[in-house]
């Protein structure tokens, strides 16, 4: 398996437990609150991640020491704040509301990429982004354009957005990840820190809002969505992002509504309806536009070029000759 390859299929097993996560979500809703689902996620990450990492850390201390600033705004974006706000905003707004707005992360970074790494953006993936959205338009509208403009915008929305531009930017800092730290190390310091930003916020939340009731549903909501949502997603976006950039791992974020659709079906039997259908194709042949190869503008492609126009004026040449 090639490195191209190895990172997509990374960047898609992610997305596809995220998906999983958004629909236990909406099994859940109201049943536990934010904050307190945000802190034990975390907690419960750090726990299982902690046997395979602790020694390394220990070994890299002054690595991490001399990075903590940066490991510190990393937990505090990626981990403490970015899933907190989504629960905060479903509270408020509508899950077709949170959709419309998530559309907002891949372009975030693509944007950050372009002003932090100069990365370039292509007509050929701009098509393709533009397809990618609107498949995901198809998906909200459920194919009726009127349906877009009778949504209503609430303060979750905002929260939404800001929290989408907060993963934007942690998914730019983890390109930044000091060679240094291996990637068991740099998560466990992370979620390690967002537990701790967070910790100060549950407190509150468990003495004067609501405390967390720790029944059956609970403890399978949070083992999920710290094992799975939390510590291996998180592992493979981190890798992903390493091996094949952010734009590209950005775009695939776009596979969440397909994978979403599929899992509610079957699942929380949902039925699947035309318009999700041709959704689905329509962000997978935007994906495959954005990932296509461009090899007429590669060096050796001119060159070979070169040389086969080279070659037939020679044969001409030698023709007339006789």
């Amino acid at each position: 398996m090639n490195n191209q390859t190895k990172g997509l299929l990374f960047a898609l097993c992610a997305t596809l437990l995220w998906s999983v996560n958004f629909v236990i979500a909406s099994g859940i809703k109201g049943h536990i609150p934010p904050v307190g689902l945000a802190f034990w996620r975390w907690t419960v990450a750090c726990i299982v991640l902690a046997p395979f990492a602790i020694k390394s850390t220990i070994k890299s201390r002054i690595v991490i020491s001399h990075n903590i600033r940066f490991l510190a705004v990393t937990a505090l974006l990626g981990i403490t704040i970015f899933n907190t706000l989504i629960y905060f905003a479903g509270q408020t707004t509508s899950a077709a509301n949170l959709s419309l707005i998530a559309i907002s992360i891949p372009l975030f970074i693509v944007a950050l990429s372009r002003i932090a790494f100069k990365e370039k953006v292509s007509k050929t993936k701009i098509i393709g982004i533009a397809t990618i959205i609107s498949g995901v338009l198809i998906l909200i509208t459920k194919g009726s354009l009127q349906s877009l403009f009778q949504i209503k915008f609430v303060i979750g929305d905002l929260i939404m957005l800001i929290a989408c531009f907060f993963f934007a930017s942690y998914t730019i800092l983890v390109r930044l990840k000091p060679k240094e730290l291996p990637s068991k190390v740099f998560l466990f310091s992370v979620f390690i820190l967002g537990v701790l930003f967070l910790f100060p916020f549950y407190l509150w939340e468990h003495l004067y809002y609501r405390k967390v009731k720790f029944d059956s549903i609970t403890i399978f909501a949070t083992t999920y969505v710290g094992i799975f949502a939390s510590l291996v997603s998180y592992y493979l976006w981190n890798e992903a992002i390493t091996i094949i950039g952010t734009q590209k791992t950005a775009l695939i974020y776009y596979l969440i509504p397909v994978f979403s659709g599929l899992l509610a079906y079957f699942f929380l039997n949902q039925q699947i309806i035309l318009s999700q259908i041709i959704s689905m194709g329509v962000i997978i042949l935007g994906l495959f536009i954005t990932n296509r190869k461009k090899t007429s503008s590669s060096p050796s492609h001119f060159k070979h070029k070169k040389s086969i126009i080279k070659s037939l004026s020679l044969y001409f040449s030698n023709f007339k000759n006789r």
